[in-house]
């Protein structure tokens, strides 16, 4: 039976992981049980300094954490904080909770979350959330994500260190959301000393108030779902797939997979093979198999089924991301009550990233409720560092130079790397153990520490 740790560097002494929860922001019309936003802290608690990261679409806290695991190994005097957002309370991690502790099978597993729906024996399954239940959710935008975030932010200023945020994919989008953020007429970027965008960003083009206006009418209009359709797949099917299909990768890799014959899966997710689970998980997210609509979940994690049979496992030879540690990301391996994915991402997130405009005062914000305005007032000795991969590429660059021209920023205060044609979107979080992404991420970090 494999064991559930992620294949990282060495790491300082640490308190046990796990997610630490906080009040967040009053977001109207939710219940208060909802008003709150977790972290996973990694590092020693004696550090000073904190990167605090903001996971993409439906990417959850315990996606960060074996990069945030070889961070705090190599960066002294920091920690990583990794965001949970306030959506993922509405997930039911119980069995999930029970197969990490190797008190349930792969069989229990899958029938508990998605075998119930072809076998009407499996009584024992967890319960969709009816989109009428969580009306409340379609309110759960960037100004809800913010405030959230400003929260964290001012728990990781109480250490008295410096508070670098850095945000992967749509988390980019937050990251400039959050530093043009008009807090009462002071940028949230005074209380930073550094940002770190990973393949995401904001686009300097906003939505017409046409667009914005037609989101918001399509969203609030009755029978209308308040989450997100992750690569065309309804929620939370995309994050049950990954979920499950990430931790019987790891529990039971040679085990035949069950998603493949369920009947469930998207058939381009199928294989042209019967497989092993991490047979499945492999060819369902690796470049080269895995379908476009599926772009934002891929990375390099191996060249792909493997040739004996005839249940055919992974054969991860040249892999970027060690399929293994992929697993581990988004299974949450290790961690109880959290994984990698959000099973629930909310569609009007995803509509608001379209008004932030790098910081700039647009009508779509009025219509959004986006307070992004102060993208000309940022500290003129923020640092910067963006990396583009496969989805964002130079346009992740590009932007970054834009934001810190807008507040006279000095070039020399942005690192600007493109892996474009090398780096699926997922490999920066994940390559290991060579990682570009990561050889400029340390030395940026050493920059702040170093910086007035």
């Amino acid at each position: 039976m494999a064991v559930l740790v992620s294949s990282c560097g060495s790491s300082p002494p640490t308190r046990p992981l796990g997610v630490t929860w906080m009040q967040g922001f009053a977001a109207p019309g939710t219940p208060a049980k909802y008003d709150k936003v977790g972290i996973i802290k990694v590092g020693p608690s004696s550090a000073k300094n904190v990167l605090v990261l903001e996971p993409g679409t439906s990417a959850g806290s315990a996606y960060f954490v074996p990069l945030a695991k070889w961070i705090v190994s190599k960066a002294s005097g920091w920690q990583v904080w990794s965001v949970e957002r306030r959506e993922n309370l509405v997930e039911d991690q119980s069995e999930l909770n029970l197969f990490k502790e190797h008190k349930a099978t792969a069989t229990e597993l899958y029938g508990y979350y998605l075998g119930y729906l072809k076998d009407p024996s499996i009584k024992h399954h967890s319960q969709l959330v009816a989109n009428s239940t969580v009306e409340f959710a379609k309110q759960w935008g960037m100004n809800v994500a913010v405030e959230d975030l400003h929260g964290v932010i001012e728990a990781a200023k109480k250490l008295g260190g410096k508070v670098v945020l850095g945000g992967h994919s749509l988390g980019g989008s937050v990251v400039t959301a959050y530093a043009t953020w008009d807090f009462n007429g002071r940028a949230g970027a005074n209380d930073l000393a550094g940002l770190v965008y990973i393949d995401g960003g904001s686009s300097p083009s906003p939505v017409s108030t046409q667009t914005a206006t037609q989101e918001l009418q399509s969203l609030e209009a009755p029978g209308a779902s308040p989450w997100l359709a992750f690569g065309g797949i309804s929620a939370p099917f995309a994050g049950l797939f990954n979920a499950t299909g990430s931790a019987s990768a790891l529990i039971d890799p040679n085990g035949p997979s069950l998603g493949q014959v369920s009947g469930l899966l998207p058939a381009d997710l199928v294989p042209p093979v019967r497989v092993t689970n991490v047979g499945q998980y492999g060819y369902s997210l690796n470049v080269g198999t895995s379908p476009s609509s599926l772009l934002a979940a891929q990375a390099h994690v191996g060249q792909g089924i493997a040739a004996s049979g005839p249940v055919h496992g992974w054969n991860g030879a040249g892999a970027l991301t060690p399929i293994n540690r992929f697993a581990t990301m988004f299974s949450g391996a290790g961690i109880e009550n959290v994984d990698g994915t959000e099973w629930y991402f909310p569609q009007r997130l995803t509509d608001d990233t379209g008004a932030v405009d790098n910081g700039n005062a647009n009508p779509a914000q009025s219509v959004l409720n986006v307070h992004a305005t102060m993208g000309h007032d940022l500290p003129r000795g923020l640092l910067i560092y963006a990396f583009g991969a496969r989805l964002g590429g130079a346009g992740v660059l590009e932007d970054a130079g834009i934001l810190a021209e807008q507040s006279h920023i000095p070039m020399s205060n942005l690192t600007l790397v493109n892996r474009q044609s090398t780096y699926a979107h997922n490999d920066p979080a994940g390559a290991y153990p060579n990682n570009v992404f990561f050889d400029h991420l340390v030395p940026f970090l050493e920059k702040i520490n170093s910086h007035g």
